[in-house]
């Protein structure tokens, strides 16, 4: 489309002027797809809670699941090494076929720390996530020191949804805060998940059942002061939404 009749532009002179209106080439990173029931839902939970003040997230107990692979196939390593030292054993990531197998993991945190984590056996259902709200949610609570005026958050799953776990909730009297469907970019605790995959991956497990005890370590050393920083940038993402039009944030 540039080119006239008779003249070329060449590659390196769209680049150039690319670079001058301070465009660089970047990996599009990959979000939920938002259809416009998804945004206008974010918006308007964006604006209901955007004024809730510090005490009111403190005393949210938010939990997820996460998927945790043996020996995954975005691993990174970065290593101090010497001419020839490439592929010595301190050196590599070791890799198997099929990635060695993965753990589910249930868990939950608040800005005063992490509460349980709980490995799920085969596929999450609705009674698997009863059986988990029955073993671990009043314990979290307890041991964050939550008292009564906490709330309960957990994304929108089919399990979660479901009229049994519903039924659980309501005859337990748990408060839940309505979330909304396609925003894990809302939801702090997915960098929790980041941070424990790295700490683990730093440990270099061999098995699975290793895997899961370095998991259950990890988790329980992760202090509490980073708990509370991703607790106070609630209010940062509500206005980024309302600034995108519900549309995914840079979270």
């Amino acid at each position: 489309m540039l080119e006239e009749p008779g003249a070329k532009v060449s590659i390196s002179t769209v680049k150039r002027v690319l670079y001058q209106h301070n465009l660089k080439g970047h990996s599009a990173r990959k979000k939920p797809l938002l259809q416009n029931r998804h945004k206008k839902a974010r918006r308007g939970f964006a604006t209901a809670h955007g004024d809730k003040d510090r005490t009111f997230w403190r005393h949210v107990l938010s939990s997820d699941e996460t998927k945790i692979e043996l020996f995954g196939h975005n691993d990174h390593l970065y290593v101090w090494r010497k001419k020839g030292e490439a592929c010595k054993a301190e050196n590599t990531i070791p890799t198997v076929k099929h990635r060695g197998g993965s753990i589910m993991l249930w868990g939950c945190f608040t800005a005063a720390g992490t509460g349980a984590l709980h490995k799920i056996n085969g596929i999450m259902r609705k009674e698997n996530d009863v059986d988990i709200l029955k073993q671990h949610l009043k314990t979290s609570v307890r041991t964050l020191k939550l008292g009564r005026k906490w709330v309960f958050k957990m994304d929108n799953d089919p399990e979660h949804t479901s009229k049994v776990v519903s039924k659980w909730l309501k005859v337990n009297k748990v408060k839940v805060l309505e979330w909304p469907s396609q925003s894990p970019d809302l939801n702090p605790i997915e960098h929790l998940w980041v941070e424990l995959k790295k700490r683990v991956r730093a440990r270099r497990p061999t098995n699975l059942t290793q895997l899961h005890q370095l998991c259950q370590e990890e988790w329980a050393k992760i202090h509490p002061t980073y708990c509370g920083k991703l607790v106070e940038g609630y209010p940062k993402r509500f206005t980024q939404v309302k600034q995108f039009k519900g549309n995914a944030t840079k979270y």
